[in-house]
């Protein structure tokens, strides 16, 4: 496999420093067993306990200077769950990546006295100057977001329809296409920072290797409820198939909370959609390379890991407190499934 991805914690144990120092050698370790299969660092995304009390750790640490901070990294406060007080995602690849991830973050003075609404203008404004100056744009080369709402029961409203009015200036419509997303709880440094925006790029995007995933039976098209992201998309690379499924929940056809109140059948319900669209292009449940799992309610933990520990032993993932976009939703998750092309490597004509 070209590409893989890894999910490490600390020990759970130990000052920060020390679980920094653990870190450290746990992914030096990986990165050397990965190194011997001819794959390098690709990116990492950092996600941290309490980033104010732990950011000034992490960027003095070994960690940072030898290993996260020689390759793309992101940085973010989603509690990881049972323990850690750091987790890390990491990805691999034999070959130059073909994405680039570019962590989008204001300063205080830059947020200072503005709400979500304009903090997220601010943001997609920073990437699209930063696009314009390789040549790129939204609308094509943008295949993936991750936004990320302080307290987002109060802010979400306000970064949808920012990203609402930004698509719709750039030409990204219901009509033409979104992008792949995650809107959820998280906390990025700076006392007034509400919005934080990670976005990957795809700089040598043709459009007739991307499709979208559709679930027609299980979800309905996220405009009908007023927000504009992709449920799902599909890439297809020289030899390859790479899914990209947005924060996903249990939600039906017709845009309704499924299962309120019950942990256990909305996590079973968001499993079954995830695999109605990757079953559109054509991949598989066996095919998810990681989870990130985001929980409302630290109680449900429990409940969750079993789920995961019975159906999915062998797939790295992160169980992270971060509250959902909606208050009925107890939990969502996000994956990447990867599958070798069907076809030849060079061909990428039609839908994947």
């Amino acid at each position: 496999m070209t590409d893989n991805y890894e999910i490490l914690t600390d020990d759970g144990v130990g000052s920060m420093d020390e679980r920094l120092a653990s870190l450290h050698d746990k992914t030096a370790r990986l990165l050397a067993a990965e190194g011997a299969s001819g794959r390098h660092l690709a990116y990492t995304k950092v996600l941290l306990s309490d980033i104010a009390n732990q950011e000034e750790a992490l960027e003095r640490s070994s960690l940072m200077r030898d290993i996260v901070g020689t390759a793309a990294h992101t940085v973010i406060q989603q509690s990881p769950i049972g323990g850690p007080k750091v987790a890390l995602l990491i990805k691999t690849s034999r070959e130059p990546s073909p994405y680039q991830l570019v962590s989008m973050r204001l300063t205080d003075d830059e947020a200072l006295n503005h709400g979500s609404y304009v903090q997220t203008l601010l943001l997609f404004d920073k990437y699209v100057e930063l696009l314009g100056r390789q040549g790129l744009n939204l609308r094509d080369h943008c295949v993936r977001t991750w936004i990320y709402v302080r307290d987002i029961d109060s802010n979400y409203a306000g970064a949808v329809k920012a990203r609402n009015d930004m698509f719709r200036q750039h030409g990204l419509t219901p009509d033409t296409h979104f992008i792949a997303s995650t809107g959820i709880g998280g906390r990025a440094s700076g006392r007034g920072v509400v919005v934080a925006i990670d976005f990957l790029t795809w700089p040598g995007a043709r459009q007739q290797s991307i499709s979208y995933l559709h679930a027609p039976d299980h979800l309905n098209p996220t405009h009908e409820y007023g927000v504009a992201f992709e449920r799902g998309t599909s890439i297809r690379l020289p030899g390859r198939q790479q899914l990209f499924i947005s924060g996903t929940a249990s939600i039906n056809s017709r845009g309704e909370v499924v299962h309120p109140g019950d942990v256990a059948s909305q996590t079973r319900r968001l499993i079954e959609n995830i695999g109605a669209l990757l079953a559109d292009g054509g991949a598989t449940l066996h095919d998810i390379r990681y989870f990130v799992v985001y929980l409302r309610d630290l109680a449900d933990y429990g409940v969750v890991e079993a789920y995961m520990d019975s159906h999915f032993p062998d797939v790295p993932r992160v169980i992270t407190s971060a509250s959902v976009c909606r208050p009925q939703w107890l939990v969502e998750m996000e994956c990447v499934a990867i599958r070798p092309a069907a076809d030849s490597d060079n061909d990428t004509r039609g839908k994947a």
